[in-house]
């Protein structure tokens, strides 16, 4: 294979078809059902997967047939099936849904107006899961055009994914008899360490994700003449949380630890002296702030140790709008990492 022209195809392909498109994408706010229940009223979901059937359906590849599958009451699937040489099945699997907009965005970018700044294209959805269909494809394509064979290639984009792909399961099953047993998934849903080298997830934590709600009142009191007769929701709600994590270290509850690996160290290790500090250096970190582990420590910590995030809190007015109303109730959103390993039902 002519690495060099397939190169200057892909990059020809991305320059003038697929970041295009992309923006496109970026601007739909298909949000996944867990962030719009409404989803389907909406129309967003339906705007972005016929956004993506419409551009596969003008791409050159021999054989390719495309069909966005549909189950009554679940975010449609893009289905794609391209004919091989050989026996050999590939399933390649995507997902087009996103996060919510969040807060934050630094001035000059948005969550659904694309921006492309120092060769990197910002808005939501994009890196999460938007290449992963024009990534296949393009690949597929190269490989025709040098005349490389390749087995069949069969292309799942679900709707559902940030939400737990609680809808996957069920097209999984309606597509049993198409997909068969594939000789070999890819997942393209992950993180890469650069643009230098091509990049394998060999372990990934699973995450659990719940809402943890502290309520002690029906409506919220003056704090003044309820201090120290009613309790803080929020100091009940923090010492939940301390059960299962040390609110000093960080540190989790043993039984959400595994025994690591000898070989999963050694990797990291090696995977470190390619990175160095860009492991750190990646996160926009305040002045200050400590980064007191080594590069293959880190690495460690972030792919086989738990951790927890409150990523959400309500049940709270914004500061500028705080009185002195002792609130309620306090909730807060937990995401928990665990290590591939781990028995989560057991822990």
């Amino acid at each position: 294979m002519d690495m060099k022209q397939a190169a200057t195809l892909i990059d020809q392909c991305w320059d003038e078809s697929i970041i295009p498109t992309l923006c496109d994408y970026i601007r739909i706010p298909n949000k996944s059902p867990h962030f719009d229940p409404d989803w389907a009223a909406h129309g967003h979901m339906d705007k972005a997967v016929a956004l993506l059937e419409d551009w596969c359906r003008d791409q050159p590849i021999k054989g390719m047939t495309v069909e966005v599958v549909r189950l009554q009451g679940r975010t449609p699937v893009l289905f794609i099936d391209v004919p091989g040489a050989s026996d050999d099945v590939v399933l390649l699997y995507g997902h087009y849904d996103k996060q919510p907009e969040f807060s934050g965005w630094r001035e000059g970018l948005a969550p659904w107006e694309p921006v492309i700044e120092d060769g990197k294209l910002y808005g939501r959805g994009a890196a999460d899961d938007g290449y992963a269909l024009f990534g296949c494809l393009t690949a597929i394509e190269a490989l025709q055009r040098e005349g490389v064979g390749h087995g069949r290639c069969l292309v799942l984009i679900e709707g559902c994914e940030e939400s737990g792909s609680f809808d996957l399961p069920h097209y999984m099953d309606h597509l049993a008899e198409r997909i068969g047993t594939p000789d070999l998934v890819i997942c393209l849903d992950a993180e890469a360490g650069n643009y230098d080298q091509l990049w394998l997830t060999t372990s990934l934590r699973g995450m659990l994700p719940g809402v943890l709600t502290v309520e002690v009142l029906t409506e919220g009191v003056h704090s003044g003449m309820a201090g120290n007769i009613v309790p803080s929701s929020f100091r009940h709600l923090r010492g939940l949380i301390e059960r299962v994590e040390d609110a000093v270290t960080g540190e989790l509850a043993d039984v959400l630890h595994v025994q690591i690996p000898d070989s999963v160290r050694a990797q990291a290790k090696q995977t470190a002296e390619v990175l160095g500090d860009s492991v750190f250096t990646k996160f926009p970190w305040v002045a200050g702030a400590p980064t007191d582990m080594t590069p293959t420590e880190a690495l460690i910590a972030n792919t086989w140790h738990p951790s927890m995030a409150t990523v959400g809190i309500s049940g709270a007015p914004e500061v500028q709008d705080a009185g002195n109303t002792l609130r309620p109730k306090t909730q807060a959103k937990l995401v928990f990492r665990l290590p591939p390993t781990l028995d989560a039902e057991e822990a």
